[in-house]
């Protein structure tokens, strides 16, 4: 069994995939570059079974491999891979999915907490001096007080620069309930939000329960404080967040988005953050990515956080896609049912 592995992976596993055959690494899992259609070619020419993450396995490379029998992608969506042409040709292909749904789930919390609070806002002021003293030496301290440890009580201090609001008593909108979704709202929960939900492919009785409401979308767009997405980019999801959706929330209400930048609108959602429509985003996708460094959300709006496109990106993941792949590859070659098999 000859095994080619392109996938960024966890190698405290990679003796257990050593087991099934002669197992060759290239590209992304030695560190280099995504491999070229060309290279691919070449390099699965005789592999019974491909592994990647990122390298686009196409109709070609397919076509190029007599004895291919199996493609393991470790992402959650094999979008790199020509599925349709694979089945057509008796290739099962194997994908990973909630192998970062935690990591994410985390990460969007994190990004709520962030925007809430304003903390990167008030860390790159500090970075940059202000709010700072220009001596380490402690103020007297007035007969029968005691040490005051406020920085500052005019408007102009950090604890009026940067008063937020807090997660306790406010109402998350969550927009999908997969995987992801329903970390989300089991964390916001424990911090005592209400949880709203709108999925049109979950039942009520698999949402409803004590702080815990499936509604209507245009109800969850009016009540919610916090409004996060976690849908797949579809032709009916694509720009579901556009200039309507913006003007039904809030002014008080945050929009967070680690799933895909094509559900929204972006120029709506920079005329949203621009004109106060809402109070604020966080955002780790964007219609382009790499983001331009001249971007509204870099170098104009001061209401929103950003990170690149990073939520899933934790060791934990790797460790979660390698034992789900090399658990996978192992039912495959005992004529076991697929756990994973992309359909």
């Amino acid at each position: 069994m000859k095994i080619l592995f392109t996938a960024e992976y966890d190698e405290n596993y990679l003796d257990e995939l050593n087991i099934f055959g002669e197992v060759n690494i290239q590209g992304w899992a030695k560190g280099l570059n995504k491999l070229s259609e060309d290279e691919l070619v070449e390099l699965a020419s005789d592999v019974d079974i491909i592994i990647t993450s990122y390298d686009d396995i196409t109709k070609r490379v397919i076509d190029s491999a007599p004895n291919l029998k199996l493609i393991a992608c470790t992402r959650a969506t094999p979008v790199n891979i020509d599925v349709n042409y694979a089945k057509e040709k008796g290739v099962k292909v194997i994908y990973t999915p909630g192998r970062n749904s935690d990591s994410t789930a985390e990460h969007t919390i994190a990004l709520m907490l962030s925007i809430a609070r304003k903390i990167p806002m008030a860390h790159k002021a500090l970075k940059e001096g202000k709010f700072t003293s220009d001596t380490s030496e402690k103020g007297e301290i007035k007969s029968g007080l005691k040490e005051d440890v406020v920085w500052g009580i005019d408007n102009d201090s950090p604890y009026v620069v940067f008063k937020g609001t807090q997660l306790k008593g406010k109402t998350l909108g969550i927009i999908g309930y997969g995987s992801i979704g329903r970390r989300v709202g089991d964390i916001a929960s424990a911090f005592g939000m209400n949880i709203l939900i709108y999925d049109p492919f979950v039942s009520e009785i698999d949402v409803n329960r004590i702080g815990r409401e499936k509604v209507s979308l245009q109800t969850l767009l009016a009540q919610s404080d916090f409004i996060t997405v976690h849908l797949k980019a579809t032709p009916e999801t694509k720009g579901l967040f556009n200039e309507a959706a913006f003007k039904s929330m809030k002014n008080t209400a945050y929009f967070i988005n680690c799933a895909r930048a094509a559900v929204v609108d972006e120029e709506a959602l920079i005329h949203a953050l621009r004109t106060k429509e809402i109070a604020g985003a966080a955002l780790d996708v964007f219609s382009k990515e790499p983001i331009y460094r001249d971007h509204p959300f870099i170098s104009e709006l001061d209401n929103v956080v950003i990170t690149p496109h990073i939520a899933g990106a934790t060791n934990d993941v790797l460790s979660n896609h390698t034992q789900m792949i090399i658990q996978e590859v192992r039912r495959y070659l005992n004529n076991e049912p697929l756990l994973y098999e992309y359909k």
